[in-house]
């Protein structure tokens, strides 16, 4: 007997025969090789069975000669609702002008009777590869057509709309109630979009929490508009009755994006319309290629990754340095390094401009790498103290992490003249990690300062907790405080913290006598800022 026939432990299989002795024997044999069996004496109640039970058949033996419903008429009906489904036809050989038909209907195999039980199982075990393909294609929570099937559908469809729906957060709802009552959250959900949709368009669960809602009107202008009416419609249902679960109504909140393509790319620029819904606080939104210079957007930061690979070997990064003065006496403390890309026709290029796609194509512990470089060899050539910028993400980094203390193992008189500022505008996962980093730090006798602080996930238990030496006050709190009380205030507020803390701050974005004179009065130890002096080359100072 084949070898593999092991796999049928995990099928179930709807059998039809009308003789009871031979249904009774079979009957006997799947239940000691298949997972479940639903049997049938006519093709009548086999279709029915299938009705109620498709979703669990996953194969279909059945007798050709039945009463009420032959075999055949059983499997043209079967057919029309599930063209995939695999059939094997059992029957007599005085029986064999059938198999013509059966073959047209779209039979998988058959068997001779008496059957021969080997035979018949390696026939079944042979129609599991409609069952592997089936997994290709179909979710097995929610039984829908897959992102493999949404794919293969796009790409033979000449015009394609469709809506893009996730569930906001849905990891906050299984880390709530459970991944059992979870997965239910999600056959309710499909539910409703059944309900709202599936009468009209195709549906696919395409990720975790993630569905998609298929329409191919073509041009269809009335189409296209009902379409985008019901997915509206949805967005109020969802966001007005939420989801019922168990007796319990569970409140949800969705983002939809709507895109239509005749070029394949629809679920392309849904996720597009998606993630720009998310950043403008929608429900739901349109896209509109007009609000995505996508083109224009790739091409640019393929140019850039080419530069930035090819800017690193060349040299094309420099740190330039810009003044930090004591607010008291205006002379200069230190400087801060800030990285420049010089382009071939000699002009500095700003970091916005590079630094956030360095980050994404996971160069940006390469840049990190050579801004310390350089500043180790500005600091020998200057005999000056300088500031480096880190984020958690750096600090994290094995590769850079040990990039950073073999460096300054390496040069141990250097590194009493650098400071390291830790950006405060990235969120800190793990405290813990950033103390004993500091802790390292400290024994090579670098200062550590926060860096924008005000910026974005401001604590100031943070302050604390960390040990740091100083904190550099975000540019958006201290570009207006000369005019803005409000803003003078925050400012204020943070440095009487951190003087009864022991702790230096410094202003950044001074750029006026006005602003510095605000910021004196206001308690800041040191500034930084266009009035004391733009970032310059090493070669200037």
């Amino acid at each position: 007997m084949n070898n593999d026939v092991s796999r049928l432990k995990d099928i179930t299989v709807l059998y039809c025969e009308d003789e009871q002795y031979l249904r009774d024997v079979t009957k006997g044999i799947l239940e000691t090789f298949t997972k479940k069996q639903y049997v049938a004496e006519d093709g009548a109640i086999g279709l029915e069975l299938f009705k109620k039970y498709e979703d669990d058949i996953d194969l279909i033996i059945t007798d050709v000669n039945m009463p009420n419903m032959n075999g055949l008429d059983m499997t043209k009906e079967i057919k029309a609702i599930n063209p995939n489904i695999p059939i094997v036809v059992a029957t007599a050989f005085s029986n064999s002008e059938y198999l013509l038909e059966a073959i047209e209907l779209g039979v998988d195999k058959y068997v001779l009777k008496p059957i021969n039980i080997k035979k018949l199982l390696d026939t079944m075990n042979q129609s599991l590869m409609y069952h592997e393909l089936r997994d290709l294609y179909k979710d097995q929570l929610t039984h829908l057509p897959n992102r493999n099937a949404l794919i293969k559908d796009v790409k033979n469809s000449d015009s394609t709309l469709l809506a893009l729906i996730d569930i906001d957060k849905f990891s906050v709802l299984n880390d709530l109630y459970g991944e059992e009552f979870g997965d239910k959250i999600l056959l309710s959900f499909t539910e409703q979009i059944k309900n709202t949709f599936q009468k009209f368009y195709k549906i696919y669960r395409v990720g975790s929490d993630r569905f998609v809602v298929l329409c191919s009107c073509d041009d269809d202008i009335s189409c296209q508009s009902d379409f985008k009416e019901l997915a509206n419609q949805f967005s109020n249902i969802i966001d007005k009755d939420g989801i019922n679960v168990d007796d319990t109504n569970i409140d949800i909140n969705i983002t939809i994006g709507v895109a239509q393509s005749k070029d394949k790319h629809a679920f392309e620029y849904a996720q597009r319309a998606m993630q720009k819904a998310r950043k403008k606080y929608l429900q739901i939104l349109e896209y509109d290629e007009s609000l995505f210079e996508q083109k224009k957007d790739i091409q640019e930061n393929i140019t850039w990754i080419k530069k930035i690979k090819s800017g690193i070997a060349d040299n094309s990064f420099h740190s330039f340095l810009q003044p930090i003065v004591d607010a008291q006496t205006q002379e200069i403390y230190k400087y801060e390094a800030l990285i420049r890309y010089i382009g071939e026709d000699g002009k500095e290029v700003a970091p916005f401009c590079f630094l956030p796609i360095a980050k994404k194509a996971k160069l940006f512990p390469i840049i990190i790498k050579v801004m310390l470089t350089n500043v180790i060899s500005i600091i020998q050539e200057k005999n000056i103290r300088v500031a480096i910028n880190l984020s958690f993400d750096d600090i994290i980094n094995k590769e850079t992490h040990n990039f950073i203390f073999t460096t300054l193992e390496e040069h141990p008189q250097e590194a009493k003249l650098i400071e390291f500022e830790i950006l405060e505008s990235e969120e800190i996962e793990d405290f813990d990690i950033v103390r004993e980093f500091i802790a390292k730090i400290r024994k090579f006798g670098c200062k550590i300062g926060v860096d924008d602080f005000g910026a974005g996930y401001s604590n100031f238990n943070m302050l604390e907790a960390l040990n740091i030496d100083y904190v550099k006050i975000d540019g958006s709190l201290i570009k207006e405080i000369d005019h803005l009380p409000k803003q003078a205030l925050i400012v204020e507020t943070i440095a009487q913290f951190c003087k009864k803390l022991g702790i230096k701050t410094v202003a950044e974005f001074v750029s006026s006598e006005e602003i510095y004179h605000t910021a004196k009065k206001l308690g800041i130890d040191y500034m930084q800022g266009y009035h004391f002096g733009k970032p310059v080359n090493k070669d200037t100072i």
